[in-house]
């Protein structure tokens, strides 16, 4: 069992690393840009067709912000810093398209139910939507 312990916590070292504030930044933003995968496949498994939903765009964002911090004032290596320098400006127009989307929807006059714009029939009743 110290075997293990020494593996674990070492010389001030947690799994071999040495910790501080920015290098949870780093690990943090890390975790944050991954998980949008698992959001993004699960959307995609639960619809059955490729599906990227506004969380995915907002962890991209919050993930790529904590990475270029931690790139800008813990690494100051102008590869990371390049690498997610100008990341956000797709994400934030894809979070912009998805709440005018979202925003442009009507309520079914036969169900009452939100359907998209510019549907000819409503997904939800099956109803005929007239402008």
């Amino acid at each position: 069992m110290d075997n293990l312990t020494n593996l674990i916590w070492h010389d001030g070292k947690f799994l071999g690393v040495t910790w501080n504030v920015w290098k949870a930044v780093g690990w943090f933003g890390n975790a944050v840009f991954f998980s949008r995968f698992i959001v993004q496949w699960y959307a995609t498994e639960k619809r059955k067709q490729v599906v990227v939903p506004q969380m995915f765009w907002w962890l991209s964002l919050t993930g790529s912000v904590t990475l270029l911090a931690y790139g800008l004032f813990y690494l100051k290596d102008s590869v990371v810093i390049f690498a997610y320098a100008f990341t956000w400006i797709p994400y934030i127009r894809n979070i912009i398209i998805h709440r005018r989307h979202k925003a442009a929807h009507r309520d079914c006059a036969s169900c009452g139910k939100k359907i998209p714009p510019q549907s000819n029939y409503c997904p939800n009743c099956g109803g005929k939507v007239t402008v």
